[in-house]
Formats: C-alpha cells, structure tokens, sequence
C-alpha cells in the first residue's frame, strides 16, 4: 500500500510540477511560448493529464480554463494522497515507513 501511495503521489508531484512551470514560462515567454524548448517539454509531460481531464469535463468548459482544473484537481489529489500517506504511515508505525 505504501508503494502505491508514494508511487501515486511522486506521478501528481511531476504533473503538478509540468503544470506550474509550464504556466511560468508560458508567462515569460509571451507570444513565442509554442518556439520555446522548454515550454513543448513541459506541455508534453503535462499534456496527457489535460487531455484526461478534458475528455472527463463537460464541452460547455473552456479549452483555456481545462489546464487550471487539471491543477487544481491534482492539488486536491496531492492533498488527499498526502494526507492517506500520512494515515497509512501511523497505522502501520513510523519504522515501517522509511
């Protein structure tokens, strides 16, 4: 179970993490952002968690608002994983869990 947990949460962290940066420097590069090496790397990292979430979001949701659900629905997952890690962590004994 603990595999699991940490498996899951380090998988939300990357995407997390593509996300956010992509948004940082989507916002520094402007206009050219589709030019930048770094910014089509972190899109393709981030890439299937959109298309997940826009595939299980209603048409009537912007294509533009689809990245900001998707972090926010991996913080929250983050948030929950954490917070099961942390659970699963004492049930089973802090030596256990290193």
């Amino acid at each position: 179970m603990l595999l699991f947990l940490v498996s899951a949460k380090v998988i939300v962290e990357v995407a997390l993490l593509s996300l956010l940066g992509q948004g940082v420097v989507g916002l520094m590069a402007g206009q050219g952002r589709q030019r930048n090496v770094f910014y089509q790397l972190l899109r393709a990292v981030g890439s299937p968690f959109v298309r997940l979430m826009r595939w299980l979001l209603p048409r009537a949701i912007l294509d533009r608002h689809v990245s900001v659900l998707t972090f926010a629905t991996l913080a929250l997952a983050w948030v929950l994983i954490t917070v099961a890690k942390i659970g699963h962590c004492l049930e089973i004994g802090p030596e256990a869990c290193r």
